[in-house]
């Protein structure tokens, strides 16, 4: 194997994806990229970001990128890349910000030549461990501290805050909330409304009591934050969750699917309900019980309300990538 020249351990190259500010396109994944940079910056990092929108944009990205030096890619762009990336492992220091670990062989390639994978959850670092005999390293999304949601007597504010796509099961939440129907509610759900337009129209055209908004960032989304009473997360699959800690900054209570790194997102105080993925049925009478029982809602805002106070600002997720980074940038030969 090549050797590595030794590299400022104070600088590191981003490949990130093209769009990765776009409000009209804002994701979990991009603002975590964004938060981890502008970190890594705030400790002293030089931070050289490229973004890649397909493969020719990332050979030239990593053409610009000189020998010895750390990279840090997020997934979405290596993980379908071995092409590109593992020829370049002699010459660079390749770490992996996985977001979604996909079980397929390409990723494998990509992540078996990185120097260090990160994920954002302990279920993702159990996952890729499970999936490819890998260890990665946790850095657990942060929070920015937020006003408490005064909420309402009745609870009947019921928000949603994901891209309408199949993944996020927003035609689980209509079938639940079709289950109350009986009942005083209303639900807003946040989050783009062209990633899938064939199902979000389905979506809607079953949901005439559901407000559609599309999506919302920076005082848009608080105010949508501070006028709800429940988050509601019907994911189909989570690294970890990103919006149920937004919410819990907020004291707001989570009704979520049990999948991927949702429960450690979610705390072990009692912060919500948690539910099999896909089963509305299980949704709806979750919804019914919060409707109903004014004794739950007081005792899950509660626990809302102290998860609060735990919860990590995002200076301690860029520290955890910066040691990743340090460590890597440390080696001087493969």
């Amino acid at each position: 194997m090549g050797e590595l020249r030794a590299a400022a351990v104070s600088e590191v190259h981003f490949i990130v994806p093209e769009g990765l500010d776009d409000p009209a396109r804002p994701s979990g994944g991009n603002r975590y990229g964004r938060r981890v940079s502008d970190g890594l910056a705030a400790l002293g990092w030089a931070v050289r970001e490229h973004a890649a929108a397909d493969d020719a944009a990332l050979a030239r990205a990593l053409a610009r990128v000189p020998v010895g030096a750390v990279l840090l890619l997020d997934g979405l762009i290596a993980s379908p890349a071995p092409e590109a990336l593992v020829p370049e492992a002699d010459r660079l220091r390749e770490v992996v910000l996985l977001h979604m670990p996909l079980g397929d062989a390409r990723e494998r390639e990509v992540l078996e030549a990185a120097a260090a994978v990160v994920v954002t959850s302990d279920w993702s670092r159990r996952r890729v461990e499970a999936l490819y005999g890998l260890t990665a390293h946790v850095a657990e999304p942060g929070v920015d501290a937020a006003d408490l949601a005064p909420g309402t007597a009745a609870g009947d504010r019921l928000l949603c805050v994901a891209a309408v796509t199949p993944g996020k099961g927003h035609d689980v939440l209509v079938d639940g909330l079709a289950a109350v129907a009986d009942l005083s509610w209303s639900c807003t759900c946040v989050g783009s409304l062209d990633r899938d337009p064939a199902f979000a129209d389905r979506v809607r055209g079953r949901a005439p009591r559901v407000r559609f908004t599309g999506p919302r960032t920076g005082a848009d989304l608080d105010r949508a934050y501070a006028a709800a009473d429940l988050l509601v997360l019907p994911s189909r699959a989570e690294t970890y969750g990103m919006v149920v800690t937004e919410a819990l900054a907020r004291g707001v209570p989570v009704l979520a699917s049990e999948v991927g790194g949702v429960s450690e997102a979610l705390g072990e105080g009692g912060a919500g309900l948690l539910v099999p993925p896909g089963d509305a049925a299980a949704l709806g009478a979750a919804l019914r019980r919060w409707l109903s029982d004014a004794e739950l809602r007081a005792r899950l805002r509660r626990a809302a309300r102290e998860r609060r106070a735990s919860l990590r600002g995002w200076d301690a997720t860029a520290a955890e990538v910066a040691g990743v980074l340090t460590e890597v940038a440390a080696v001087v030969a493969r």
